[in-house]
């Protein structure tokens, strides 16, 4: 295989890979925001204190990068101002290694995002991807004077074309909800049982006598040995919703949610909920009355904040506390609406997209 040949598959297999990951951020910006405020977090405690003010900016930030990340796939692939595009692109994997050897080296933020809620990462994992990207471009890099300086008038376009297509996709999933959910509680999902293991969790034990050291399958009875540590062998069978809770002054209230119709209005911060359809969501809530549904109000925020919201908005309805983080991971939105039948999530919406109480109650019918 000549030079040519072999630039030709490194600018495919990283353009691919960049469109790949960039494809599914750009389906989900609001989770690529959550996970950049959690970098935020850690590099304002642990690097600059600076780094707090960029919290706000998280979604634009956001869409920048996971928009940058396919039109310069696609710019890498059909070949738009090959040298300049060559250079973004090492730019952009050299901060994203520094942001996954981070993560990996201390353990700060163990799920990087790479490839949203799709494919799920450790760290090491996302960060010796980066690794490997990283020597590809530095192999484009170092050649990049034999790369093509011409740049064809079908390519600009088709690059222009992708970046305002990229925007709206994005600019869609922010006022709406991703179009493809691939968190452990999309529609169609019984969130009771992603709660439990997907099959019997087996474990080894790792046992220490004298200076030798032993792998059991069972606890072994007999005497003598020392424990070290008990190694899991099958983790794809470990419950895909492991943090899910909701509780109010009388306990917790998770059975309550699984039983029966219910409708769930979520709120992730309610310092920051939006007040832009709260006319639609009281008429909602309004004509649920006396309907055969539970309409629940579930909030990361102090049961006062929440029976004070209640109050204020006249619902006759019942406020649980839950964890911002399993909100956010559950709802897009805030506030956004989840239909519960059974723990079954029959469908998801937007505050934008509110739904009239007719099209709630055919869930249940």
């Amino acid at each position: 295989m000549n030079k040519q040949a072999i630039l030709w598959v490194l600018r495919l297999l990283v353009g691919g890979l960049f469109i790949f990951s960039g494809l599914i951020k750009v389906n989900d910006p609001v989770g690529t925001a959550i996970k950049l405020e959690e970098y935020f977090d850690v590099f304002s405690n642990d690097i600059a204190g600076f780094f707090y003010y960029f919290k706000p900016f998280a979604l634009y930030i956001g869409v920048v990068l996971v928009v940058a990340e396919v039109v310069l796939g696609v710019m890498l692939i059909i070949g738009v101002k090959l040298k300049q595009t060559v250079i973004a692109i090492g730019l952009m994997i050299l901060f994203f290694t520094f942001l996954t050897f981070f993560s990996a080296y201390f353990n700060k933020v163990t799920d990087c995002g790479c490839f949203g809620d799709a494919i799920k990462l450790t760290p090491w994992e996302s960060f010796y991807k980066d690794v490997i990207l990283l020597i590809m471009i530095s192999f484009l890099f170092f050649y990049r004077n034999e790369l093509s300086e011409e740049t064809p008038k079908w390519a600009s376009v088709t690059a222009i074309v992708t970046l305002i297509l990229s925007l709206g996709i994005a600019y869609w999933a922010i006022q709406n909800l991703p179009f493809i959910d691939f968190r452990a509680y999309k529609n169609g999902v019984s969130i009771p049982t992603n709660m439990q293991p997907s099959a019997p969790l087996q474990y080894k034990y790792v046992m220490k006598k004298g200076e030798e050291t032993f792998t059991f399958d069972q606890y072994p009875a007999e005497e003598g040995y020392e424990f070290v540590e008990m190694v899991l062998q099958n983790p794809e069978a470990l419950p895909k919703i492991s943090d899910f809770a909701a509780w109010n002054d009388e306990g917790d209230q998770s059975e309550f949610l699984f039983a029966g119709n219910k409708v769930i209005i979520l709120s992730s911060n309610m310092s920051k909920m939006s007040e832009a359809n709260l006319d639609k969501l009281n008429n909602l809530v309004k004509a649920m009355e006396g309907a055969p549904v539970d309409v629940v109000f579930m909030a990361a925020a102090t049961q006062e904040e929440i029976d004070a919201f209640l109050s204020k908005q006249n619902w006759s309805v019942m406020g649980l506390q839950a964890d911002a983080t399993v909100v956010k991971t559950i709802m897009r939105a805030n506030p956004g609406i989840m239909i519960l039948k059974d723990g079954v999530v029959m469908e998801k919406y937007h505050h934008n997209n509110t739904p009239d109480a007719t099209d709630v109650l055919d869930f249940f019918l």
